[in-house]
């Protein structure tokens, strides 16, 4: 939330250290309309962020009204995002004795100390961090939200590149019937349309991206000034400098990528996330990755979205994936299952392609988007290949151990049963159409 009241009183805990059921473990941090605890739910044996208003802001005379919209706004969303780079809302309490908002809790920081110019990421890490940020803001639009505050200090990092997207106090949701409030979010990551107080879209998110993607490659703002005024008329008015001026790694197509975001003009932003995070795969696969396998998580997320395969996974079901899956790029000539081995896992071609032969005789070729081995799945978890599987070209392949899928959620797990069967019926029919044709044959031989 926007900390626009003066000093306040912290809520203090009962001497028990509970708010509610939780109880509380440690501050993490305050601002001037609430604070944070890390706190401990017992009902559900996990830790939580608890975030409690101070009884000053939601009474204070002349801004309580503005401060119960957002935290109404916020709380309203509780148990309805659900997405892995996005911060779970959990509960929202508003009684007389306390108004708090429980939250998933992070055990990382904001983006905000590597938005310094002494303390950048390195560029592979930015563009996959930023790359995970149009997706979760993605899936948030397609749910009717627009956030209107992204900005470093509202983004967590877990790990190397592990985000999630914070702080919902601010956001436009469309399903509310509630009047919608003005004048919220920070002035230097605000849209034109934003500070002018026009009719938002989810576009002004992008704008608000891609002041923090400038900032987390340079260490400065894209527009600067000595108060709020000057840095609202040059929003307005003028072009910032390209990234590559201050970081001469960064290559003409992020320069362009951060342009577009940041075009005053909606009709010349991009217009879809989808579009920016195709353009953000396009420039992690030239770059060089930190992923053990070689491979970005954009680009695997990327590659899993285009196949055939994965048509039917929503965008939190492929992340599932992602994190169930181990990536293999291998050579022409790589063997994946060996006949008569014994073998848990089944694998999903990425690209290029495979020879499924039997006794070194060729049976079929395997193209992206194709599985083979699923019958370690759907059969018994150790069960012995009745045929080999061989590189044809340079490949890359999903491998999913069929003792892991269960860690899947139900939806999940539905829907690889349901790619599964499609696939099966599709073989079926091909099989059939051969054995028609080779009959056909027999029977013109014989005539």
């Amino acid at each position: 939330m926007s900390d626009d009241v003066g000093t306040a009183t912290v809520p203090q805990p009962p001497e028990t250290r509970r708010i509610g059921k939780y109880e509380i473990i440690r501050e993490l941090g305050r601002g001037a309309t609430s604070v944070v605890y890390k706190a401990y739910d017992p009902f559900q044996d996990r830790d939580v962020a608890l975030k409690a208003v101070f009884p000053e802001a939601l009474g204070d005379q002349e801004y309580g009204q503005r401060y119960r919209k957002l935290f109404v706004a916020e709380a309203s969303l509780a148990g309805k995002l659900s997405h892995p780079h996005i911060v779970a809302i959990y509960d929202a309490v508003a009684d007389e004795d306390a108004s708090y908002i429980v939250m998933e809790y992070v055990d990382g920081t904001t983006l905000e100390p590597y938005a310094r110019v002494d303390h950048l990421l390195p560029l592979s890490r930015v563009l996959e961090i930023i790359y995970k940020c149009a997706r979760a803001l993605d899936y948030a639009a397609r749910e009717g939200v627009i956030h209107r505050d992204i900005k470093p200090a509202n983004i967590l990092l877990a790990g190397d590149a592990d985000i999630k997207v914070s702080d919902f106090g601010a956001a436009l949701n469309a399903a509310s019937d509630s009047t919608q409030i003005t004048g919220v979010g920070s002035p230097a990551y605000m849209s034109p349309e934003q500070v002018r107080e026009q009719e938002l879209t989810y576009q002004t998110d992008i704008f608000s991206l891609g002041v923090v993607f400038y900032q987390l490659l340079t260490g400065r703002l894209p527009f600067m000034g000595t108060n709020n005024y000057s840095i609202i008329y040059q929003i307005i008015n003028t072009d910032p400098a390209p990234p590559s001026r201050f970081r001469s790694e960064v290559s003409p197509q992020i320069d362009a990528i951060v342009f577009r975001m940041l075009q005053k003009n909606t009709a010349d932003r991009y217009q879809t996330w989808g579009d920016l995070a195709g353009d953000l795969v396009d420039v992690l696969g030239g770059s060089q990755s930190q992923a053990r396998d070689g491979i970005p998580e954009a680009e695997k997320f990327d590659k899993l979205r285009k196949l055939e395969f994965f048509r039917n996974f929503s965008d939190v079901e492929l992340w599932e994936v992602l994190r169930l899956a181990k990536w293999h790029r291998l050579p022409v000539d790589s063997v994946l299952i060996q006949e008569g081995d014994i073998g848990s896992s089944f694998f999903i071609l990425a690209s290029g392609e495979v020879q499924v032969r039997k006794q070194d005789r060729p049976l079929n070729v395997l193209k992206a988007g194709e599985c083979f081995g699923e019958m370690a799945y759907l059969g018994k978890q150790k069960f012995q290949r009745s045929a080999s599987v061989v590189a044809s070209t340079d490949i890359v392949v999903i491998e999913i151990r069929a003792e892991t899928l269960p860690q899947a959620s139900e939806l999940c797990r539905h829907h690889f049963n349901g790619a599964f069967l499609e696939m099966l019926v599709d073989r079926l029919g091909a099989a059939n159409l051969r054995l028609s044709q080779l009959l056909a044959d027999k029977n013109v031989s014989i005539y």
